[in-house]
C-alpha cells in the first residue's frame, strides 16, 4: 500500500494509486498513448489481439496557451488540428469507468513554450524561453508560466469534480535535451515540478492528480514528498526481448525504490514471459502512439497478441 504525498488526495486517486502498488511485480498494466481523437492505436489492439489495454495515454498539447500559428510549419499545424479534444474524449472515456481501477487515463503534455518561440516550440530549438527564469520573483517568465498553468488547471478541474484520478506526468523526459523544460538541466525541471505541485494541490486543489515523475538522474528527483510515481521513457536503437529489468535498476538508483515505477513511455513492448518470471516491478507501461503501434515498423502484430494474451499483462 502507497499513500498518495498529496494528503487531500480524492478516494479515487488513492484508490488507483494503491491499486498500482499492489500490482506491481504481480503482474503489469498494458498501456498505449493515444494523440487523435479517433484513437486507431486502440481500435488496432483490440483488431490484433482482441483486448484493449486498461490504460490509456492522451495528448495535451494543442491546449498549449501560446501556440505560434502564424510561425508553424505543416507538420506542426496538422499534429495541432488532429490533437483537438483529446480532453474531451479522455473524459468521455474515463467517464464510464465501473470503478477508479477500471479505466486508467494519463496525460502527456508536449507545453508550448510560455512565451515566444515558433512551430514545435515545446523544443528547445523552437524557442529561447530560459526556465531558470522562471524560478526568479518577478520575471515575465514567471508571470507566463502560472498563467499557463492557471489556464491548464481550469481544464483539469472537471475530472476532480467527476471523481476522475489522473496520472498527471509533467516536465517529462528532463533527462534529455530537447524540450525547453530540460534546457537547463533536470534540476531546474524538478523544480518547475514543485512549483506546479504546490500550485495545483495548495492553490487549485487538484487533488485527483497522481504525480508521475519522469527522468532518472539523481540530480533531478524532486523528493519523495512530491513523487507518487517514478516512471521513465525507453525507445531502444532496436528490437530485442526484454524485462526492461536494466532500465528499473538505473531508475531507482537514480530516484527511490519507496514509490510505484512505471514505463511511462516505451517504443517496443516488454516481453512478457520475461516480466512473469523477474518480475521486474513495473506497474505499468505505455507504448507510444502512430507507427509504434501501428503496422509493423516497431512492434509486430505477433509481439501484440503475444503480450496482451499473456496471464502476467493486465488489460482491459
Amino acid at each position: 500500500m502507497q499513500n498518495p504525498v498529496n494528503q487531500n488526495a480524492t478516494k479515487e486517486a488513492r484508490e488507483l494509486l494503491n491499486y498500482l502498488s499492489e500490482m506491481a511485480g504481480k503482474g503489469i498494466i498494458s498501456g498505449q498513448h493515444t494523440q487523435t481523437v479517433s484513437m486507431d492505436e486502440i481500435s488496432y489492439i483490440k483488431d490484433v489481439t482482441g483486448k484493449e489495454p486498461k490504460l490509456r495515454g492522451f495528448e495535451l498539447l494543442s491546449y498549449s496557451p501560446n501556440i505560434n500559428y502564424e510561425d508553424a510549419d505543416a507538420d506542426c499545424l496538422i499534429e495541432i488540428y488532429q490533437n483537438r479534444n483529446t480532453m474531451e474524449e479522455a473524459f468521455a472515456w474515463a467517464k464510464k469507468a465501473k470503478d477508479a481501477t477500471d479505466r486508467i487515463l494519463t496525460f502527456s503534455y508536449h507545453w508550448y513554450s510560455p512565451i515566444g518561440g515558433r512551430d514545435k516550440s515545446f523544443y528547445i530549438k523552437n524557442t529561447d524561453f530560459n526556465p531558470e527564469k522562471v524560478l526568479e520573483e518577478g520575471t515575465k517568465e514567471r508571470e507566463a508560466f502560472y498563467s499557463d498553468m492557471d489556464q491548464m488547471a481550469e481544464l483539469l478541474k472537471p475530472f476532480k469534480e467527476a471523481g476522475i484520478p489522473i496520472l498527471w506526468r509533467p516536465f517529462h523526459e528532463s533527462d534529455g535535451d530537447w524540450f525547453w523544460w530540460g534546457s537547463k538541466g533536470p534540476k531546474v525541471a524538478s523544480e518547475l515540478y514543485k512549483l506546479m505541485y504546490n500550485h495545483y494541490v495548495n492553490v487549485h486543489h487538484l487533488d485527483n492528480l497522481i504525480w508521475v515523475w519522469n527522468c532518472r538522474l539523481k540530480e533531478g528527483y524532486p523528493g519523495d514528498e512530491y513523487v507518487d510515481v517514478t516512471s521513465v521513457d525507453i525507445y531502444l536503437p532496436e528490437y530485442a526481448p526484454t524485462d526492461y529489468a536494466k532500465e528499473y535498476e538505473e531508475l531507482v538508483s537514480g530516484t527511490t525504490k519507496n514509490k510505484v515505477a512505471a514505463l511511462a513511455e516505451i517504443g517496443y513492448l516488454p516481453d512478457a514471459e520475461m516480466l512473469s518470471k523477474s518480475k521486474v516491478p513495473f506497474a505499468y507501461f505505455m507504448v507510444w502512439s502512430r507507427e509504434f503501434c501501428l503496422g509493423e515498423k516497431f512492434n509486430t502484430r505477433k509481439n501484440f497478441k503475444e503480450v496482451y494474451n499473456h496471464p502476467y499483462v493486465v488489460v482491459s
